[in-house]
């Protein structure tokens, strides 16, 4: 995002519309931070601007990725999803991708207030990478990796930073508690906040396989079930 300072008068209108702080006044122009700005849009859909100053120049690879990876409105290219880019996990009862014994797991980086930088989202896909964990073809930051099985992004991606992004990967249930042991160890060193999905099969009983593993995280009241998205296709036998 930037500013053209041939019609900007200086109101700071767009300073609270900003998610990432990157917007300031520097006497009675408004500038625009462009290593903290993830072209989210938000201050442009917030029409806060009465001179309409605020404009998106085209953006070309890596920029593009900001976009692609902040503004809800966008449609990830490699998916062809919009918003998160995402939705494999909450269309299970469908596409099956989880059976018995298995889990999904979903990690997202940056959420809520933060951002995150593609620094902080390899730290985390090198860790779980470890597990021998299946990331989520369908899923953006996946396409992004140049060594799926390392976990690894390219060089040139390192300092970007968008509104979040999701490391999405499928693993055998038993190795769940191992997983998220070493991401409750690396959390301290990461440089922003995650929020942490866990999917599994109910049992044919309706309990929940993870009511009986010892985790490291507390299971929150607030979690919730993804239900009525689908019908129910899938079984709940191994596939």
């Amino acid at each position: 995002m930037l500013v053209d300072e041939a019609k900007c008068i200086g109101c700071g209108n767009c300073l609270d519309y900003c998610p990432m702080n990157a917007i300031a006044l520097e006497g009675d122009v408004a500038t625009v931070d462009q290593a903290e700005c993830v072209e989210c849009s938000a201050c442009l859909r917030a029409e806060c601007c009465p001179t309409n100053a605020l404009y998106r120049p085209p953006l070309s690879y890596p920029r593009d990725l900001a976009w692609f990876f902040s503004d809800p409105e966008s449609t990830h290219p490699t998916t062809e999803i919009p918003g998160r880019g995402t939705e494999e996990m909450k269309t299970n009862e469908i596409t099956g991708r989880f059976p018995m014994g298995y889990a999904g797991i979903a990690i997202e980086l940056g959420r809520p207030g933060t951002g995150t930088r593609f620094r902080e989202v390899e730290k985390v896909a090198r860790a779980v990478a470890r597990f021998g964990v299946e990331f989520e073809p369908q899923n953006p930051v996946t396409a992004l990796m140049t060594d799926k099985k390392a976990g690894l992004l390219p060089a040139e991606l390192q300092d970007l930073k968008v509104l979040s992004a999701i490391v999405e990967f499928g693993v055998e249930l038993s190795r769940v508690p191992a997983i998220l042991e070493d991401l409750k160890e690396i959390a301290p060193s990461l440089k922003t906040v995650f929020s942490l999905d866990l999917a599994v099969r109910c049992e044919e009983d309706g309990s929940s396989p993870v009511d009986k593993m010892l985790l490291p995280f507390p299971l929150s009241i607030n979690g919730k079930t993804n239900t009525g998205l689908g019908r129910a296709a899938a079984t709940g036998k191994k596939q």
